[in-house]
């Protein structure tokens, strides 16, 4: 075999190789930063079928795409872009930015628990009468976009924090990868968890089975339940999330006090628990960043709160 082609048969095995490593390091990297967004996926997952309330059933899976479509939106024009610009120019932004995010799951999460603890409620509610379908449909998927907008920012500015060491191709293609994986899986939950009681429906009225009988109304009377589950996990999901980013940007800016000592605390549960340490230490760090979440996102509620009503009285 001539020379020449043997010298490109081997250029050209190099560069394969040099592409499979390269894109099985975009994958490692991708997972890292998404599991490491977990948290932000769960809140995400469990705070939207919220926004699904309310519809006929022929407009949720509907309602839902427009959801999901608005969210690529977010990541991928959105955030992306300025995900790549603060990280190549502004870099020592991400972290003060990540907080601030942050300390907003705190006061979403907070108002939720003032709320259930007989506090007044802001902002529209399930028991608000719908006078125009079609405009509440509208508000709706705008405040659901809205909320993912937040969430996605979160999500994204963890990944990126994940891989800033990446270079500037390999950061936008793993952001993208784990805004598009992340979205459709998501969205793909909440799809099932919103039409659970029309599949359990279904199964109830055409099916023969006893089996598949059951197990329809089963789901039909675990809906109810699992949304109650979801309302409770997603509040907490924020203050867990929310804390958690806070202590750790305060590490990061060079204020290590909370941050070692939740992890203190998280070391004494896993050394004294045995086999069970690493679950029982991970939920201590969980329940101390939750409850930071709701001491802050508590503080600003009442601001905000206290801003609103001296404002109405002015006027």
């Amino acid at each position: 075999m001539p020379t020449g082609l043997v010298a490109l048969l081997d250029d050209i095995s190099v560069i394969a190789k040099a592409a499979a490593a390269t894109i099985d390091d975009v994958g490692v990297a991708a997972t890292k930063a998404g599991t490491k967004a977990a948290g932000v996926v769960i809140d995400d997952a469990a705070v939207t079928p919220s926004y699904v309330t309310e519809f006929t059933p022929d407009r949720e899976l509907p309602i839902i795409r427009k959801i999901a479509i608005g969210s690529l939106k977010n990541k991928l024009l959105i955030l992306l872009p300025a995900a790549l610009i603060l990280s190549q120019f502004l870099p020592w932004a991400v972290t003060p930015l990540l907080m601030a995010g942050g300390l907003f799951l705190c006061f979403e999460g907070a108002e939720k628990v003032l709320e259930k603890l007989g506090g007044e409620k802001h902002g529209e509610t399930l028991e608000d009468a719908i006078t125009d379908p079609e405009a509440f449909e509208k508000e709706r998927t705008s405040g659901a976009i809205r909320t993912d907008l937040i969430l996605s920012a979160e999500i994204m500015a963890i990944a990126l924090a994940e891989v800033a060491g990446e270079p500037l191709l390999s950061r936008a293609i793993i952001l993208a990868v784990v805004g598009i994986v992340i979205t459709i899986a998501v969205y793909g939950v909440v799809a099932l968890i919103v039409k659970m009681d029309d599949i359990g429906l279904h199964l109830v009225k055409h099916r023969d089975s006893a089996f598949e009988k059951k197990l329809g109304a089963g789901l039909l009377h675990a809906m109810p339940r699992l949304l109650a589950v979801l309302s409770v996990v997603g509040t907490a999901a924020m203050l867990w999330v929310g804390g958690g980013i806070i202590i750790h940007g305060f590490h990061e800016l060079g204020v290590h006090g909370p941050s070692d000592a939740a992890h203190a605390v998280q070391h004494a549960v896993e050394v004294s628990t045995g086999a069970l340490g690493g679950v029982l230490g991970w939920l201590t760090y969980a329940v101390l960043s939750a409850i930071v979440g709701l001491v802050l996102g508590g503080i600003v509620a009442m601001i905000l709160h206290g801003l609103q009503k001296a404002r109405g009285k002015a006027h």
